[in-house]
């Protein structure tokens, strides 16, 4: 049975760990544990989904709670997924970020075809200045 909850005080170390077991973890600092917290402590909604005790999905969100919400994490460990657990993380947290916000996302480019499937539709216009 899956669970989900939001977790504003998910664990880094929890976090780091569904990262690299989803395979987000290539694009992610997970070598750098301060600024994974960081990342955690700075988000407005963090919704978990859990198998007993052991986190399989999680979600992580910026938001204003009014028109827009930036999905900036969304990641399910590789064996659970085909499940609904990442449908259902973009659920809760459009439902705690607030459904009338815009839900925006830049997919990990093996992640795709995923999105339209569960109701996002493409954008052309994202532009992307990175810190590197």
């Amino acid at each position: 049975m899956i669970s989900y909850d939001l977790e504003p005080l998910l664990l880094t170390d929890e976090f780091i760990d569904v990262l690299r077991r989803s395979t987000l973890a290539v694009r992610r600092p997970v070598d750098d544990v301060e600024r994974i917290g960081g990342m955690l402590r700075q988000a407005d909604v963090i919704v978990t989904a859990r198998v007993q005790r052991l986190l399989v999905g999680v979600s992580r969100a910026i938001t204003d709670f009014s028109y827009c919400t930036y999905l900036s994490d969304m990641a399910v460990d590789v064996a659970f997924q085909r499940q609904g657990i990442g449908k259902e993380l973009v659920r809760r947290t459009h439902e705690a970020a607030g459904v009338e916000t815009t839900l925006i996302l830049l997919a990990a480019p093996d992640a795709r075809a995923y999105y339209p499937h569960i109701g996002f539709e493409p954008h052309d216009s994202c532009w992307i200045l990175r810190n590197e």
